[in-house]
Formats: structure tokens, C-alpha cells, sequence
């Protein structure tokens, strides 16, 4: 899975992004609408927003209309589950760069007469996690090389860029420059948010036991606010991050409420969607 987030709290189009990353892939990347509007609802949306956000989701070229048993639903376009399918790793096995990695660091040179390919390279590289060092100059932890090269080429990039491995030697204080490169200031506040808005669930799951319904009402929408943080953060060294950064923090928490929550969301996400599909099924 992987960032379509635009505020901080959830909108509509964010959440069915994420049910259909988390339930439909297992269901043949397919949710009836019927499923889709009864989940929306227990997270707080309407039908008629649900329908409002569908189709712009269409527009966008996210969703696609797809009958199967003769039901009406939804299956993700080809490019949004490819860039869903990218997002696993960086969300939920996220790794944390050290130093001694090192940096990638890109250079690209696009042709004005093909802006789009420009527009969509910078999108990929701010998706990527880059930072901006100078101008034309884009900078990431030394990890992320591999994803990097890969990314480009499966999107036909990789003609307009030059990408080198290296380590700072000189001059200037690296942590200074990375606070310049990166925003670690909107970052520290949209960990802090997260923290703020999920730390009392973490709290209550010790004491009692949640039920499966109560999960799946917490889990999609924290994951949903979570997902564009690795992104925004692509895994900096804590050698270069302010002291005592709560980045740390907020990455324990969404582990623990990952692993405490995950399992019974799904339970009770399947269970509505076959629900949801019996009586099709039944009438064949």
C-alpha cells in the first residue's frame, strides 16, 4: 500500500483506498458496493458520500466499475495496485537508515516538451521519499537505492536520470542540511498528531478486550493517517534527527496497533464482505 493522502484526518476517498488495499486483493481485487457502502458506514461515511468519492476516485483513474456474479462493484485500476503493492513494504516493514549507508543521490534532466514526464518523475521521487539538496538535485538514505532503480524503470524514467551512491565528506554540519532538506517540522507535528489520536486506543486494548467490529472502526482509519508517513520520512539515520524524536514514538505505536488490530479487522471486514456476497452466490 502507499500514500493518497492529502490532510491529516481521513477523507472518504482515503478510506476506501485503504479497504481496498487491506480486504479486496484477497477477494480477487474486488468489493460489491453493497460491502463497500456497509464498511464506509461503520467508519463513519455515508452513502452519498461513499458514491461522491467513488467517483472521483474513477476520475483519477483509482477504481474501476466491475460486475462479477452479476453484482455491481469496484476492483483497483492496474497503475493504483501496482502502486498499493509497492507501499507494503515501505508501511509496514519499514527499515530505519544508519549512516554508514550512505546516500542515493539523483539527477535528472527532462526535455521541456515532455513536462508530463517531468511532473511524474518529481511525483515519484517526492513518493520515493527524497529530499531536495539543490536545485535538480534530489537526495535519499543510501537504503533505498534498490527501490529507487527499480521504480524508475518500471515507470519509464530511468532514461532521464543518473543516480550515484555516496557518503557526506565535507562540508557543513549534516544534521543542519537535513533538517533543510527534509521538513522535519511538519514532521514532528504529524507524529505528534498521530500519537495524540491513537495512544488512548493502545491504552484501552490492555485493558479490555476490543471486539472484532471496534477493530476494523480504529484500524482503517489509523492506518489510513499513518500510510503517507513513511513516505514523508523515508527512514532517517536518528544520528541526524532531533533528539529524543518522536518519529520513534509514533513508529511503536502503529507497530503495536498493527499487530493487536490487523488481525481482527480483517475477521470482521471478510465476514460483511461474504456476507455481502451470499445471497448472489445462493441464487445462481
Amino acid at each position: 500500500m502507499t500514500a493518497f493522502i492529502d490532510d491529516a484526518e481521513p477523507q472518504p476517498r482515503e478510506l476506501i483506498v485503504t479497504l481496498f488495499g487491506l480486504y479486496a486483493r484477497a477477494e480477487n481485487n474486488w468489493l460489491p458496493v453493497s460491502a463497500l457502502v456497509r464498511l464506509m458506514e461503520e467508519l463513519g461515511v455515508d452513502g452519498p458520500a461513499v458514491r461522491s468519492s467513488v467517483s472521483r476516485l474513477k476520475r483519477r483513474n483509482v477504481l474501476r466499475a466491475d460486475r462479477q456474479d452479476g453484482s455491481a462493484g469496484y476492483s483497483l485500476s492496474k497503475s493504483a495496485l501496482d502502486v498499493i503493492t509497492e507501499g507494503d513494504t515501505r508501511i509496514f516493514h519499514r527499515r530505519r537508515a544508519s549512516e554508514e549507508d550512505g546516500w542515493v543521490i539523483l539527477v535528472f534532466s527532462v526535455p521541456e516538451s515532455e513536462r508530463d514526464r517531468r511532473h511524474l518523475l518529481r511525483t515519484t521521487l517526492t513518493r520515493l521519499g527524497f529530499g531536495t539538496a539543490a536545485p535538480g538535485v534530489w537526495i535519499a538514505p543510501g537504503h533505498l537505492a534498490s527501490e529507487t532503480r527499480e521504480m524508475l524503470e518500471r515507470r519509464g524514467l530511468a532514461a532521464y536520470v543518473e543516480i550515484f551512491e555516496g557518503q557526506h565528506i565535507a562540508f557543513g554540519e549534516l544534521r543542519s542540511k537535513v533538517r533543510r532538506w527534509w521538513d522535519l517540522d511538519e514532521l514532528t507535528l504529524l507524529y505528534a498528531g498521530f500519537i495524540e489520536r491513537y495512544r488512548p486506543a493502545a491504552r484501552s486494548l490492555s485493558a479490555e478486550e476490543i471486539t472484532s467490529s471496534d477493530a476494523f472502526s480504529v484500524y482503517v482509519p489509523m492506518l489510513t493517517e499513518w500510510r503517507r508517513l513513511p513516505y514523508l520520512d523515508p527512514g532517517l539515520p536518528l544520528s541526524l534527527l532531533p533528539q529524543g524524536w518522536n518519529g520513534v514514538t509514533a513508529e511503536k505505536l502503529f507497530a503495536d496497533l498493527n499487530a493487536a488490530l490487523s488481525g481482527p479487522a480483517r475477521e470482521h471486514a471478510v465476514d460483511v464482505i461474504h456476507r455481502r456476497r451470499q445471497p448472489l452466490l445462493e441464487s445462481r
